[in-house]
């Protein structure tokens, strides 16, 4: 099958080069010139497991190509997926700019029927926005009876993961109001149906509210565990217990249940304020997603908190090292990262950092710029020398079993801040280094008491 992605950014790349590899012939649209020219001199422009063997497999066989040139990728595809960015606005509303601008350019260029896919994630109301401008463009055209389609078809990507995401998907959502379209859908993801069938079809406005359904959901359980992390602190409990304690329900289940210093990326966010900005439209606030949003923001200052709660507001002459910088580990994104709430917090009180993360510090350096109370190291351990406390925003694997007796030595203070709770504080303590993680019971053995 021909297809045509618009947009080559994080969804866009990874479905066309997905779709690429299942033996379709896909050429890949973007306005950024120097983001064409990278891909096509074999660059990638993102961090993503795994997505840089598949593009370049599937350039290398002729089924993936890259263009800046519009009437060409119209004309390429029968199925003209949408896949561009849809940023917040200023009131938190998805910003539906682009989405509509390339749904107005498939107009401009088409000459027979096209089945035109939102992939974007987009607010309920979308599809009908975009069959107007393309009904329009074709009626300022003379094409009156000019025949196209409108498809929802949300992505449910995880950054780290989304090349096993796409070919081993939970469900393919399908909105659709004609019955050739949903065929031409059910062709495209034919390969990935073999093992049982994931296809759910439904009506457009269904489909475009599951994916911000599916992130708010995800999102609220992250800010109920850190709100009870919060809690279990005062209380003298261990959130870690309680996690294991109910995830072993089944109506529960384990996933999402880990509490830590907030949640950040480029969907989380930007998805709860969007719907938000959909209840108030329809007259109907969603307070339940004010309080995930609220506690969310709260949480990402829970370890300054915690640093200023140990070593006082006034930071100046200390030090501290910092594992990890991306929202989550597995990628390079920093859109709404915890870390940068840590580091502006740590500068504030007139801290030095050095950070290490995996993959992130070129996007850190290009964002925060080249300042004296920023460096970066090499290793893990390398940021340690010299530090007062190490500092743990992202967990990534390279963190997960650290040698406890080198960060003695390499500390200046033998002070943990663990704001993913990798570690059992009874073992760390062991080691003879002070601990604080996230709604622990022992997050304090082996620190001194606290000034009142």
């Amino acid at each position: 099958m021909k297809i045509t992605v618009i947009g080559s950014g994080y969804v866009g790349l990874v479905s066309g080069a997905c779709l690429a590899d299942l033996g379709n012939d896909v050429l890949c649209l973007d306005v950024d010139p120097k983001k064409i020219e990278l891909l096509n001199g074999g660059g990638v422009p993102i961090y993503e497991p795994g997505l840089d063997e598949v593009i370049r497999r599937n350039v290398a066989a002729g089924r993936l190509r890259f263009t800046t040139d519009v009437a060409a990728s119209v004309a390429h595809g029968l199925v003209q997926m949408i896949a561009v960015g849809t940023p917040s606005g200023e009131d938190g509303s998805a910003d539906l700019q682009y989405v509509l601008a390339a749904a107005r350019n498939i107009a401009e260029h088409m000459s027979e029927h096209k089945v035109i896919v939102d992939k974007s994630t987009v607010p309920v109301g979308t599809a009908d926005k975009v069959k107007h401008v393309v009904r329009e463009a074709l009626d300022r055209r003379g094409l009156h009876g000019s025949s196209f389609a409108v498809v929802s078809n949300p992505e449910f990507l995880k950054e780290g993961a989304a090349i096993d995401d796409f070919n081993r998907p939970d469900r393919i959502v399908i909105g659709a109001d004609d019955e050739q379209s949903v065929k031409i859908m059910r062709e495209m993801y034919a390969p990935l149906q073999r093992n049982h069938d994931r296809l759910m079809v439904m009506d457009i406005k269904s489909a475009e509210l599951t994916k911000y359904a599916a992130n708010a959901m995800l999102a609220t359980r992250i800010s109920f565990m850190n709100e009870l992390a919060n809690l279990a602190e005062r209380v003298g409990a261990d959130i870690e217990h309680v996690r294991r304690g109910i995830g072993s329900d089944q109506r529960i289940g384990y996933h999402f249940l880990y509490a830590g210093c907030g949640y950040g990326g480029s969907c989380f966010p930007k998805d709860i304020r969007a719907l938000q900005r959909s209840g108030e439209e329809f007259g109907l606030p969603l307070k339940v997603l004010e309080a995930v949003e609220s506690v969310n923001e709260a949480q990402k200052s829970v370890l300054l908190q915690k640093i200023t709660q140990r070593f006082g507001r006034d930071l100046r002459g200390k030090h501290f090292a910092l594992w990890g910088l991306a929202f989550k580990p597995g990628t390079n994104d920093m859109r709404e990262a915890t870390s940068l709430v840590v580091l502006a917090g740590l500068w504030d009180g007139g801290a030095t950092v050095t950070a290490f993360d995996p993959v992130a510090m070129p996007e850190t350096r290009e964002i925060c710029g080249e300042r004296p109370d920023l460096s970066f190291a090499e290793t893990p351990n390398d940021a340690l020398q010299g530090a007062d406390a190490l500092v743990i925003v992202t967990e990534w694997k390279v963190f997960k079993s650290p040698d406890f007796s080198l960060i003695k030595t390499r500390l200046k203070q033998p002070v943990i801040f663990d704001g993913r709770n990798l570690y059992e504080p009874a073992s760390v303590a062991a080691h003879g280094l002070e601990y604080h993680g996230i709604g622990r019971e022992g997050e304090l053995l082996g620190a001194p008491a606290r000034p009142a």
